[in-house]
């Protein structure tokens, strides 16, 4: 039997709404207990902003609870159900390692999923062992946190707990379990997973709580269901445009991994671009590049269209009309993710106004940047420092070509170039989670049990836009002529 902590003493406020949904999209679950629970990482300024008490949660009680061997006071565990397009190809799913103890209700009032990763068993496992391993997770705990400081709405790493236990994956490795903080755990898939049962009634009861719990605004909405799958379709589309603006891969673009929120969710085999190419792939799975770079935009909409189909029968009785309906707001998504990407691109360069011709001015240097393999962040960065063009041993007339027009671009806005600067630094990180520098901080922490590298990564990361450090070892690509890849974990 699991041991029960006072919520109370901890700062735990939960809630379960989710679990006032129909039976079909969760199963009561309780966590697995583990052999050694021990705190690998602790978010010490989320627990804070979630009105959790660090100094309770730092020691065996918080190891115990965010390792699955306790439930705080007011917890009830389940586990949800959804199903998802897996590479194009739809399968029924669920929380096959995860366990969602509830919603905490923040300080400012907010509503937040807690939810175990890689807590155990559950009916959704399909064989599996419901476990995590260390590494994976750890990753996750980097990634996330890297792009919260991004400013990319994303899902959060509360902690990380080693179990004293292995999982037997290629390899035998440590074992742990991640606490992640989502607006929810709604996804593509879960809407999905309704329409898969033939259930209107749960399509319509998921429709409506995302809505009340995601786009409250929409409440007098007269034609509420469009007008939902018209805002989840926005928000994605900033979401993607913020991936690309920062060279973001995803890795596993699935509809189980579209989360309705418009958070990123799910860290498996992502990384950041260094050398830009749009056909760049990290994913040790992905061999036909579905989900590369370049692809995230497209598949987005893909993703889209699947959500489209399974909430046909809420836009319209009449199913011309409501193919009709779903067809007009999924064509507007390129034009919405070009919109919000242009937006950033003409931050990343300085420009506060808009022209006609700054799309073909962006195009030009990622071309430019893709002929010369070109570090994607250190190219913005430089561009934002004004080292990029200079040099005059190491001058590439094409590039000086570009950056008179660039300068002209700017002449004719009334803001300063020092104005410019700012927006730019705003806009054009310095550090981004280096794929070299993330394996480094993870064999440091999975094979000598050396926090330390990941701890230093972790504060560089925590003030991506400040222009004023110099430090190479955070700022160079991945050397090697090996590809860089990355696995799912699972």
């Amino acid at each position: 039997m699991l041991a029960r902590y006072d919520g109370h003493m901890a700062g735990w406020h939960l809630e379960h709404t989710y679990a006032e949904l129909p039976q079909l999209f969760y199963s009561h679950e309780a966590p697995t207990p583990v052999r050694e629970p021990r705190l690998a990482a602790f978010n010490r300024p989320l627990a804070t902003m979630l009105g959790l008490e660090p100094e309770a949660l730092e020691g065996l009680e918080g190891a115990a609870i965010f390792a699955g061997n306790a439930v705080p006071e007011g917890g009830r565990p389940i586990a949800q159900a959804y199903a998802g397009h897996q590479f194009g190809h739809f399968t029924a799913l669920g929380d096959g390692r995860a366990i969602l103890l509830g919603e905490q209700i923040t300080p400012s009032g907010d509503r937040v999923d807690i939810q175990l990763k890689g807590a155990g068993q559950t009916r959704f496992s399909r064989r599996g062992d419901g476990r995590a391993a260390l590494g994976p997770m750890l990753r996750e705990h980097i990634i996330s946190e890297a792009m919260h400081a991004l400013g990319i709405p994303t899902t959060r790493s509360l902690a990380v707990v080693k179990t004293g236990e292995s999982v037997y994956r290629e390899t035998v490795l440590d074992g742990a379990v991640l606490t992640r903080v989502a607006a929810s755990h709604i996804r593509v898939g879960t809407m999905q997973w309704a329409a898969a049962h033939d259930d209107q009634e749960a399509v319509r009861a998921l429709a409506d709580y995302t809505r009340a719990r995601h786009y409250p605004e929409l409440a007098d909405s007269p034609e509420r269901h469009i007008a939902l799958f018209d805002a989840i379709l926005g928000r994605q589309a900033y979401l993607i445009a913020r991936w690309q603006l920062v060279g973001f891969i995803h890795g596993v673009m699935n509809t189980d991994n579209m989360a309705l929120s418009g958070e990123t969710i799910d860290y498996g085999p992502c990384a950041f671009m260094d050398r830009y190419d749009p056909a760049t792939v990290f994913s040790s799975i992905d061999h036909g590049g579905r989900y590369a770079y370049g692809n995230q935009p497209s598949v987005a909409q893909w993703n889209l269209a699947r959500l489209a189909e399974a909430m046909l029968p809420l836009f319209d009785r009449d199913v011309d009309r409501s193919v009709e309906r779903a067809t007009a707001a999924l064509d507007r998504f390129p034009d919405l993710f070009e919109q919000h990407w242009l937006d950033g691109m003409r931050g990343k360069l300085g420009l506060f106004t808009q022209e006609e011709g700054d799309k073909a001015l962006v195009d030009d240097l990622l071309a430019w940047m893709q002929r010369r393999s070109a570090d994607f962040t250190n190219t913005f960065r430089s561009l934002t420092s004004g080292r990029l063009v200079g040099d005059s041993t190491n001058a590439d007339p094409e590039l000086e070509a570009w950056h008179h027009r660039l300068a002209a671009r700017r002449g004719r806005q009334p803001q300063s170039p020092a104005e410019a600067e700012d927006l730019m630094r705003r806009h054009n990180p310095a550090f981004i989670p280096r794929n070299h520098n993330v394996e480094e901080a993870l064999q440091a922490a999975t094979n000598a049990d050396d926090d330390s590298v990941m701890e230093r990564l972790l504060d560089v990361l925590a003030t991506p836009y400040d222009h004023g450090r110099d430090l190479p070892m955070f700022s160079t690509s991945s050397s090697g002529e090996q590809p860089y890849r990355t696995f799912c974990g699972t």
